[in-house]
């Protein structure tokens, strides 16, 4: 979507209630009789026809625009009822037109036709939408949707779930064993070491218990020189760095591996169960080179962490995985190496999920000690998720650890550091519940080509798999160095996705010589350089000071209330004709002008409304950008994108028939157009 977020066909909430189980008699609105000496006209659908009025009235309708869609004509003489004949410029190029233009006119309009139309035009619209703005992956993570919606299992809230920690050094594959659990591709796996470095958390199934998993960053015990933590966690200090100062960067590069160790302790702590993980090929089963594996390094960090378990978390299950073991047969070879950590092993292969069973029976068993939670229902309040997204450094991870008052991600001025897209659960002080998606930095598509990092890849996807299944962005921009091309970018992905938007200006303690009008100018070029999102609202803060950080879930909670409003239908007619009687829609060289029928809002999330004219290619997209503004001035809908739709009517043939356009128009673009 404009690099958006799809309608989905699911949130479409009819405004019609359901039929009764006796059929009824479909409403219809009639349009007004036809005078003697005046041919008929169509009036609007939410307002009935105007009494006889004297000619000085007339006249003054007639000037002001006349009636929805029609009028701006010039008065040319009364009828009988005193109703104003149109006065049509027509060259004689168009005369067939016109005349399909008149046998419409009388007819009688089928309302809950045009509501079920509207929910087929949005279906239409969502469906393309998702093949535009495709992405990989995303045929998983709706299996695992359906699988979590289907399972017969109480969803149980995640904060009341037992907890199951997934604990090793780098590259033994955790992040893929964390997949296999939970479904889908949630974390990414990449054949490097160090790419996972915060917490992620997981539902898992299995059997009637549900638990939480979590995967954590390899942990690197032993002492290694600034080369080689570097090697061994994939650290660079040149992308994205520009500007901080060397020795900034290696005292970052230092505390990188002890940051990622104090995440993974932190998962340990709140753990029921520990899945220790090894690596079953980085040691033969051969004796004679046992020792010789031992002396560089590897299987040395192995012995470092089963001793830190025993002495630390003995109270807890610990269970001891060998991954990679692909082969059940070598497997139980490869396993016996490991006997000599001071757990039972167990043969396992995260890809080909070899073992997996076994080892969630015994989770389970170890599980089953832990405090059943009957009774216990997650209530049918709607959580909405907050994904924070920007360019790289903008301080997106110091935002969340603000927000929640903990060092729930790593921050660093390492570029890249966040990797995966990581879920947090927030309470605000007054109970309201929010998901908070921190995302990896987006750079520019070339960029991100030029660098050949398939991890930066995957996690550029995870963001933009974040921004997907959010209600609420939060676009984060840098306050030096303000709105930049790939700023606009990102801005241009929200409004397609159909997000609701907050513009998060951080750091802006770094503004020099800020005064009162500091901020009035700073939003106006903000607003010139994002005019995609003029409707979003813009928030100051400093993250790392904690000022006014609050003020971001609170103009996120608003802008999520708008983005779920319902406009009623009569004042959405009432303010559509508004509109076209302060500006009627402009006339063609034939003479010919577009008329509106009906509009009806045909889904929420975002609002979209659907427009019934009499020619969709009469209005142009300067008029469709008129008609949004006015929708936004009289009715508000800050914060949030708005989709108009627009649809040619129907019209009868010579038999009486109803000829089907609507199918046309949904597939035609000039029939059904997305204002912008």
């Amino acid at each position: 979507m404009a690099a958006m977020a799809t309608t989905s066909t699911s949130s479409l909430l009819p405004l019609l209630p359901s039929r009764a189980p006796t059929p009824t008699p479909r409403r219809r609105l009639p349009f007004a009789a036809a005078a003697a000496a005046a041919p008929p006209r169509p009036f609007l659908v939410s307002s009935p026809p105007p009494p006889p009025a004297p000619r000085a009235r007339l006249a003054r309708r007639a000037a002001a625009g006349g009636l929805y869609g029609g009028g701006g004509g010039e008065e040319e003489g009364d009828g009988e009822d005193g109703e104003i004949e149109e006065e049509y410029y027509d060259d004689g190029d168009e005369e067939g037109d016109w005349e399909d233009d008149d046998a419409e006119e009388g007819e009688e309009m089928d309302v809950e036709a045009m509501e079920e139309e509207a929910l087929g035009a949005v279906a239409d619209l969502s469906e393309r939408l998702s093949r535009e703005l495709r992405i990989d992956d995303d045929v998983r993570d709706k299996r695992r949707i359906i699988r979590d919606k289907t399972s017969a299992s109480k969803h149980i809230p995640d904060n009341l779930l037992p907890r199951v920690a997934i604990i090793g050094r780098p590259n033994v594959g955790k992040s893929a064993l964390f997949n296999r659990l939970v479904g889908g591709n949630r974390a990414i796996v990449v054949d490097e070491p160090g790419v996972t470095r915060d917490r992620l958390y997981g539902r898992s199934y299995w059997g009637d218990r549900e638990f939480m998993v979590i995967d954590t960053g390899g942990v690197i015990t032993l002492s290694k020189s600034q080369a080689g933590v570097m090697e061994e966690l994939a650290i660079t200090t040149t992308v994205g760095m520009d500007g901080i100062p060397l020795a900034s960067r290696e005292a970052a590069i230092a505390r990188m591996p002890s940051m990622i160790e104090k995440q993974a302790v932190a998962a340990v702590d709140e753990a029921a169960v520990i899945l220790f993980i090894v690596d079953g090929q980085a040691v033969s089963y051969l004796t004679e080179w046992v020792s010789k594996i031992f002396q560089d390094g590897l299987v040395a960090a192995d012995i470092e962490i089963a001793d830190w378990l025993r002495r630390n978390y003995s109270d807890k299950r610990i269970i001891l995985a060998v991954n990679k073991c692909e082969s059940p047969r070598k497997g139980q070879m490869q396993a016996l190496d490991f006997w000599s950590l001071g757990f039972s092993p167990l043969p396992i292969s995260a890809i080909t999920g070899t073992g997996t069973g076994e080892l969630l029976d015994m989770v389970c068993s170890e599980l089953s000690n832990f405090e059943e939670l009957d009774g216990v229902e997650e209530d049918g309040n709607y959580i909405p998720a907050i994904a924070i997204v920007g360019r790289p450094n903008v301080g997106k991870s110091s935002i969340l650890n603000a927000l929640v008052g903990e060092d729930r991600t790593i921050v660093s001025p390492v570029s890249g550091t966040t990797r995966d897209a990581i879920d947090t659960e927030f309470t605000t002080e007054d109970g309201q519940k929010y998901k908070l998606i921190d995302t990896a930095g987006i750079r520019r598509r070339a960029a991100v080509a030029s660098a050949g990092s398939t991890t930066e890849t995957l996690s550029v996807k995870r963001a933009f798999r974040a921004i997907r299944r959010s209600d609420v962005v939060a676009l984060v921009v840098e306050a030096m160095a303000c709105i930049t091309e790939q700023d606009y970018k990102i801005a241009e992905r929200i409004e397609k996705e159909g997000k609701a938007c907050v513009i998060v200006v951080n750091k802006w303690d770094t503004i020099p010589n800020k005064n009162h009008q500091s901020t009035t100018y700073y939003e106006q070029d903000v607003r010139e350089k994002l005019r995609i999102l003029d409707w979003a609202p813009i928030v100051y803060c400093s993250a790392t000071h904690g000022s006014s950080v609050d003020k971001i879930i609170s103009a996120a909670a608003l802008v999520e209330k708008e983005r779920s409003r319902r406009l009623g239908t009569s004042i959405l007619n009432q303010v559509v004709r508004e509109a076209i009687a302060f500006k009627p829609p402009p006339r063609t060289r034939g003479g010919k002008r577009g008329r509106v029928y009906y509009t009806t809002q045909a889904a929420i999330r975002p609002p979209t409304f659907v427009f019934f004219v009499n020619d969709a290619k009469l209005f142009p997209e300067t008029y469709r950008r008129y008609m949004e503004k006015k929708l936004r001035s009289d009715a508000g809908f800050p914060g949030t994108p708005i989709r108009l739709l627009w649809r040619s009517r129907k019209r009868p043939d010579k038999k009486g028939k109803s000829a089907d356009n609507s199918l046309q128009s949904s597939v035609i673009p000039s029939r059904m157009a997305l204002a912008t």
